[in-house]
């Protein structure tokens, strides 16, 4: 835990981000190490002129006792790419998240997974099919991984959770905020039945550009896709490829 609150601590800094963290971990014999590090010793890490400024001026400003705290509050764990409880499968995708934020509880089990995704606003017969699929194999203990946007997402979401399964929903902000906000329910039910997952720390908004980024987490968490009435430009066929 006093090593995690070091990596927590980089994922709050400006600039600092998946990449830079790696580099970090690579060049270290700690994070905690790294985050005493004076100007030459990051630049040797790696870190370019501009980066290294905001590890300077940004860490003296951070609490990271009080980051834990605030972690605890919301009842939320972090662990890291080298921590034993961290998905052995998402560590084999191209570009594996360096931390993952955790509200509920990943399960031994959850490696038998299945991601559902597809369009906002689906047909009769996409909801249908949604639900006996969705449900159908969440009974029979898959694990059912979605985003929990409106439509294919909170339709396999709930089909899973109405079948007595598990589910897993992969979110584009930090674990402080649903997003949508009519979920909210839907999300306490699947933290309670499963875990809501993050690779943004607490108090990242729902940003545009990190939805097609937390795919990669979807599809690097599962076995496979099902993809319903998505389309050929979209997010769900993002996960998919």
């Amino acid at each position: 835990m006093n090593e995690t609150k070091f990596w927590v601590g980089f994922s709050l800094i400006p600039g600092i981000g998946r990449a830079r963290i790696s580099r970090l971990a690579s060049y270290f014999t700690s994070m905690e190490q790294a985050w005493q590090a004076n100007a030459a010793e990051l630049e040797a890490a790696g870190l370019d002129a501009k980066s290294v400024q905001s590890v300077l001026s940004n860490r003296s400003k951070l609490s990271l006792d009080d980051e834990m705290s605030k972690l605890d509050r919301y009842k939320v764990r972090a662990i890291t790419i080298v921590d034993a409880a961290y998905p052995a499968m998402l560590k084999e995708i191209y570009d594996p998240p360096p931390l993952l934020y955790i509200r509920g509880s990943l399960a031994p089990q959850d490696e038998w997974s299945l991601s559902v995704v597809g369009t906002r606003y689906p047909t009769y017969y996409g909801r249908e099919v949604t639900q006996q699929i969705a449900g159908a194999l969440a009974g029979n203990r898959i694990t059912i991984i979605s985003g929990l946007a409106k439509g294919i997402d909170s339709i396999a979401h709930r089909a899973a959770l109405d079948a007595g399964g598990r589910t897993i929903a992969v979110l584009g902000c930090g674990l402080d905020i649903v997003y949508p906000i009519q979920h909210a329910t839907m999300a306490q039910d699947i933290a309670e039945r499963g875990a809501l997952v993050s690779e943004y720390p607490l108090g990242t908004p729902p940003r545009r550009e990190n939805f097609p980024l937390r795919n990669r987490i979807m599809s690097g968490l599962s076995l496979g896709v099902l993809i319903v009435e998505g389309k050929k430009e979209s997010g769900a066929r993002i996960t998919v490829e």
